[in-house]
């Protein structure tokens, strides 16, 4: 339509029912509305990924059931464990890897596919695995000592052929390492990573603590969990050595990584395992933190175990240790200490520090890359 020489041009366009509607944000009337109209998009987009994030969060610290990564099958069940088989019998000696004891479940050790220790060993030459699948305590097994695991450990190895390689791993070391020494005979290789076998050694965070919080404190403890050392309270002591870890940056890291699955993947299965702690039964606790902690008995060949005082000098068999540099729960003196304290003659002895920390020595995917392969390898050696 032309109007008069007087008056400006204008284009009119017809919009058809099916036409979706445009801002026309060129006009500066409309700059306000188009705005308004970004920022709306935009924090609904925002609003989606903050429920995204809040299903997610409420995922990862819901009640798991954590499994292991690699088939096995159950080879005996014991009041303290279930003894979890790997691969086959080939003939040669079995490998059995102790896992923790600690407040967490022994998935540690065969966590994730492509990431478990278990199958390292399996791929790199060690035909026969098994592993201390430990229960979590109840109230029935409140009263059980040091004494009644070492013993389930010895029927485990009797049930083995009465001989094996120990792969002991953080707690599941020092219980190693008085297996090796109250029944040398029953030990051809041992392994200790991440293991205080020395926990008198070094100023590390948890030997602090331990140093300096009295023995009423853990009896308190177990006395509020009704005579068992609950995970929830060690789980909520773990996170507060590294709170800004645990109560800030873990959430912040989730949120920034919400749309990406692989991340999410590998937190729900961290998680599974992390914020599912065990049970411990109060008496053992107590008896780990005064013995093993406090007192050092073991290190100083004062620990009476299965009616002997235990001499670390017995453990007379090729022994690998393994420590991480930055690792404050067991600091590299704690383990390679074992050292000077065994009978092994020094040519037998390997001791390996790597980088990292404490967990990464028994599921980060570099030590189990370049680490375990080895340890592998040299279990297995003639």
């Amino acid at each position: 339509m032309t109007t008069s020489s007087h008056a400006p041009h204008t284009q009119h366009t017809q919009h058809t029912p099916h036409d979706s509607p445009r801002m026309p944000s060129a006009v500066p009337l409309f700059w306000p509305m188009a705005l308004a109209a970004e920022a709306f998009k935009q924090g609904q987009e925002l609003m989606d990924k903050n429920l995204r994030f809040l299903e997610e969060e409420a995922r990862l610290h819901a009640i798991h059931h954590p499994r292991m990564a690699t088939r096995n099958t159950e080879r005996i069940k014991l009041r303290t464990l279930t003894l979890r088989e790997y691969g086959r019998a080939d003939g040669g000696i079995p490998t059995l890897v102790v896992a923790p004891y600690a407040g967490h479940t022994s998935v540690i050790a065969d966590y994730y596919a492509g990431q478990s220790l278990v199958e390292t060993l399996l791929a790199n030459g060690v035909a026969h695995v098994l592993l201390t699948d430990w229960h979590s305590a109840t109230e029935d097994m409140k009263d059980l000592e040091i004494d009644n695991y070492l013993a389930d450990l010895c029927v485990v190895i009797d049930e083995l052929g009465g001989l094996v390689n120990l792969v002991g791993l953080c707690q599941g070391g020092w219980i190693s390492a008085m297996m090796a020494a109250r029944f040398p005979d029953k030990v051809a290789r041992l392994v200790l990573a991440g293991s205080p076998i020395d926990a008198g050694a070094g100023d590390g965070p948890l030997k602090q603590m331990v140093d300096r919080t009295p023995l009423r404190f853990y009896e308190d403890l177990v006395r509020t969990g009704g005579g068992l050392m609950r995970g929830s309270f060690m789980l909520q002591g773990w996170k507060n050595m590294h709170p800004d870890e645990h109560y800030f940056t873990e959430h912040v890291d989730l949120f920034q990584h919400i749309d990406d699955p692989v991340y999410v993947a590998k937190r729900e299965t961290f998680a599974a395992w992390y914020e599912t702690p065990i049970d411990l039964p109060g008496r053992w606790y107590l008896q780990a933190i005064r013995n093993i902690f406090k007192d050092n008995l073991l290190a100083q060949g004062k620990y009476l175990a299965l009616g002997k005082i235990l001499d670390l000098k017995d453990i007379s068999c090729p022994l690998y240790l393994l420590a991480g540099e930055r690792d404050d729960i067991t600091t590299p003196e704690q383990v390679l200490n074992a050292a000077r304290l065994v009978g092994t003659p020094a040519a037998q002895i390997t001791q390996r520090v790597v980088p990292g920390g404490h967990i990464g020595l028994f599921m980060g995917g570099r030590t189990l890359a370049d680490v375990w392969p080895e340890i592998a390898r040299w279990l297995v050696a003639p």
